[in-house]
């Protein structure tokens, strides 16, 4: 296992008692990147309308649910979640007869809750062969980026896990949003990195790290990449990004795939759309739980739904813990993938734990995810896709939730008795 590509850069950035404590770090908030990218004005731009499912669709991806200001700074609440609200990752698609979108490559502007248009595209035209589709796509092809800077101004080298699970997360809210519209989709981690950063223009500010294709072959006839010189602008707002040589290394490392195993099944959703479509515009990470019980049905509820198949071209094995604390009808301990294997009350160890966060102590259950394959990139992603699938089903059935990205990740690792990569941890309660 330990040549699988990350392992070097996870070890390498792993949080302990003693490192948090000898590496403290003081933020230039004079030089902090901007959390969001904006195309020149004189592009033409798509307003996200009600009016058109496929709008609909696309906000439900990021967009902009709420505003909250502190002295000195306001904080912009999406869809998805964030580290530290730093929202690392931009969204861009491919539109072909999608009612409300001219054919076309667009970024979604979450600023202004609009679709720019970089360039449209032709009968004969399109991003596919970078996707590695064979075929023109009808429908919508979501291409997911990591502006790393953004995150590693404040977390440094560990900052590459938060662009992976954050990505991770924008996959699951396309798999919330497709629920709504009404289409399959999947998604595509074997794709042309570097030559979707070539056709877009980006430097090293920016690197694409996974696709979601929610369309159907239109016909039997290949594309070819449209031949146009796609616009260009700054996606750190003015800041220059300082040289993070192990986040570099890593991204090269993890572009490459190997021994991976497809996933074709989808998952079987059977939410009332009009609650659920609620629990999308209504999340947040919760800062405090009641130390109230929830209930077995909800517990149950919510590993029924993260134990569903994630349609993907390279689908990584995970392992799912949870530390019952308050739980009613059922033992309390540790649980995995469901399963009793200790019993106990370990409250105060979870909260230990993640950081000393009471959050992991006063929840009803903490979950740690943790991965044992060999795509990093993958890996990590899915983590952070099953992370929003407990954020969104929690706040479905009336519960808060919290991801939680730093713990001590090798008092995590001999607590549960597993030797793999501790990805992510989340506290569930009310």
């Amino acid at each position: 296992m330990n040549d699988c590509s990350g392992r070097e850069y996870h070890e390498a950035t792993k949080h302990s008692w003693l490192s948090v404590r000898q590496n403290p770090h003081r933020l230039d908030w004079e030089n902090q990147p901007a959390s969001m990218k904006f195309y020149p004005e004189d592009l033409p731009r798509v307003k996200l309308s009600k009016a058109y499912q496929a709008h609909t669709f696309v906000y439900h991806i990021g967009g902009i649910t709420a505003k909250k200001s502190y002295p000195g700074v306001e904080y912009y609440l999406r869809t998805n979640p964030s580290a530290g609200a730093l929202y690392p990752n931009e969204l861009y698609f491919q539109a072909r007869g999608v009612e409300g979108f001219g054919d076309g490559i667009y970024h979604f502007e979450v600023g202004s809750s609009s679709a720019v248009r970089l360039c449209g595209i032709g009968e004969e035209e399109g991003i596919e062969p970078l996707l590695g589709l064979r075929h023109g796509m009808r429908g919508l092809l979501f291409m997911v980026s990591a502006v790393w800077y953004r995150s590693a101004w404040k977390y440094r080298d560990r900052a590459f896990r938060y662009c992976l699970l954050d990505a991770g997360h924008i996959l699951g809210a396309i798999e919330a949003g497709a629920y709504l519209y009404g289409h399959a989709w999947r998604i595509a981690y074997g794709i042309d990195l570097e030559g979707l950063g070539r056709f877009f223009g980006f430097g090293e500010e920016e690197w694409f790290l996974a696709a979601a294709i929610c369309a159907v072959p239109k016909r039997d006839r290949s594309v070819k990449i449209p031949g146009v010189s796609m616009p260009r602008t700054d996606p750190l707002g003015g800041v220059e990004a300082e040289p993070y040589p192990l986040i570099a290394r890593t991204y090269r490392e993890t572009m490459r795939l190997r021994g991976c195993k497809k996933e074709p099944r989808f998952p079987a959703f059977f939410f009332h759309e009009a609650a659920w479509e609620e629990a999308i515009q209504r999340r947040r990470s919760i800062r405090e739980f009641s130390k109230k019980p929830i209930s077995k049905a909800q517990f149950e509820a919510i590993m029924e739904i993260v134990n569903l198949p994630v349609p993907s071209d390279c689908d990584e094995p995970l392992a799912i813990y949870a530390i019952l604390n308050r739980v009613s009808d059922v033992p309390i301990g540790i649980y995995y993938n469901g399963r009793l294997v200790k019993s106990g009350d370990f409250a105060q160890k979870a909260g230990y734990l993640c950081l000393e966060q009471r959050l992991g102590s006063e929840s009803a259950v903490t979950f740690f995810i943790l991965g044992r394959g060999c795509n990093y990139r993958a890996l990590c992603q899915k983590a952070g896709l099953l992370g929003h699938r407990i954020y969104l089903v929690s706040e479905y059935l009336g519960l808060g939730c919290s991801g939680i990205g730093a713990y001590y990740d090798d008092e995590v690792r001999e607590f549960l008795e597993d030797d793999g990569m501790v990805l992510y941890a989340l506290a569930v309660g009310v």
